[in-house]
């Protein structure tokens, strides 16, 4: 398995593996989300490919105080191999590089399944309130 930076390029074969994760929603743009994270030094995509397929995804950022991460995904085909630990490792070292003193990331509070691969790698539920508006 490879991992490396997405580029422009690989963006209709990435939101591909995050439709098939079910990882989109209707009033998220995953193609502005995308484009924002490859032209942007502040964050990446990190993909991992297997052969020449990819395999899984992961966005992260660095937003000066905390490191973010989102679009966690694994191809349904190739869960249960450690890739999804192995892009959280990728994104965490990614953020390192940077100083990034934490790491968070937001998961639906009704994932128990997304909540338990987090906490398996040492994660914890944190006691905040995510607050949020829609500025567009």
């Amino acid at each position: 398995m490879q991992i490396s930076a997405a580029t422009e390029a690989d963006m209709d074969e990435v939101i591909a593996l995050w439709k098939a994760c079910g990882l989109t929603r209707p009033w998220n743009d995953p193609a502005a989300d995308y484009r924002l994270a490859v032209a942007n030094e502040t964050s990446v995509i990190l993909l991992a490919h297997s052969e020449a397929e990819l395999v899984a995804s992961v966005l992260t950022g660095f937003d000066g105080h905390r490191g973010w991460v989102y679009y966690l995904a694994v191809a349904p085909d190739a869960r249960k191999r450690g890739l999804g630990k192995k892009m959280m490792e990728a994104a965490e070292a990614w953020l390192r590089e940077r100083n990034a003193p934490k790491i968070q990331l937001m998961v639906r509070d009704d994932n128990e399944a997304a909540i338990g691969f987090y906490k398996a790698l040492g994660y914890e539920v944190q006691p905040v309130v995510t607050i949020g508006r829609r500025l567009g």
